[in-house]
C-alpha cells in the first residue's frame, strides 16, 4: 500500500469510526478553550476537566482572570503539574488580552502564539475548534501514530505536521486531528500495540511482523 493510500483509508475508516468529533476540553468559549488547552500540557484531559470548573467558576474571562493573583490560580491549577509556569502564563496572558486586544481571543496564529504559554500546537487546537480555520494540531499521539502509519519519518513535530497537511483534505485537517487522538486512545496505544495489534496497523501494514520483546 502506498503512503497515499494508506492515508486515503486511514481517513475513509477515522471517519467511520469516530463521525462525531467531541473536543476533549470542556469550555465554554474562545478563551476557556485557550485557558485549558495550556493546562493541557503535560496533563490529562480528565484531568484538566476536574481543574478548570473550579478555575472558571473564580474567572472565566480575560478581564476576571486578570486580577486574581497568580498564587490563587497556581493553587487551583496544581493538579495539572508545571503549575508555577502555567499560573503566571494565564495571568500574563489574559492581561494582554485585555491591553492588547480588547479581551478578546486573536484569531491569527501570530497574534497567538505571541502570547506568554501558547506555542504553535495550542494555537492550532484554539483556530480549529473555536475559530473553525483547518490545523493540524500535532500531539504526542499523533506524532506516534504517523510514524507508526508511514506517513511521516518523524523527524520532529513539525514535519509531521507539514507530511500529514500534504496527505489529507484540508477540509479534513480538524476532524482528522481529533480523530488520531481518539484511536491512538483506544486502539493504538504505545503499550498496547506494536505496529501489528490494531486495526489500521494491520491493514497498512499487514505483512508487518510483531516486534520482539526481551524481558530481562
Amino acid at each position: 500500500m502506498t503512503k497515499a493510500g494508506r492515508a486515503a483509508f486511514i481517513d475513509r475508516r477515522l471517519a467511520e469510526l469516530y463521525p462525531a468529533t467531541p473536543i476533549p476540553l470542556d469550555h465554554q468559549d474562545a478563551y476557556t478553550l485557550l485557558v485549558a488547552v495550556l493546562l493541557s500540557a503535560q496533563s490529562t484531559d480528565k484531568g484538566v476537566n476536574k481543574v478548570t470548573p473550579h478555575l472558571f467558576a473564580l474567572a472565566d474571562t480575560p478581564e476576571k482572570m486578570r486580577h486574581v493573583p497568580v498564587e490563587k490560580i497556581r493553587e487551583i491549577i496544581r493538579p495539572c503539574g508545571l503549575s508555577p509556569a502555567k499560573s503566571k502564563n494565564i495571568a500574563e496572558l489574559s492581561r494582554l488580552l485585555v491591553e492588547g486586544h480588547g479581551g478578546q481571543v486573536p484569531r491569527t496564529f501570530e497574534e497567538l502564539e505571541a502570547l506568554p504559554g501558547v506555542g504553535h500546537k495550542t494555537a492550532s487546537v484554539v483556530m480549529a475548534q473555536a475559530f473553525g480555520v483547518p490545523s493540524f494540531p500535532v500531539d504526542t499521539h499523533i506524532h506516534r501514530l504517523a510514524q507508526r502509519w508511514g506517513l511521516t519519518d518523524g523527524r520532529s513535530v513539525e514535519q509531521t505536521e507539514a507530511d500529514l497537511k500534504k496527505l489529507f483534505p484540508r477540509e479534513h485537517w480538524s476532524q482528522l486531528h481529533l480523530r488520531i487522538i481518539f484511536y491512538g486512545r483506544e486502539h493504538c496505544t504505545a503499550r498496547g500495540c506494536d505496529g501489528t495489534v490494531c486495526e489500521i496497523c494491520r491493514t497498512v501494514y499487514p505483512g508487518r511482523r510483531r516486534a520482539v520483546v526481551t524481558r530481562k
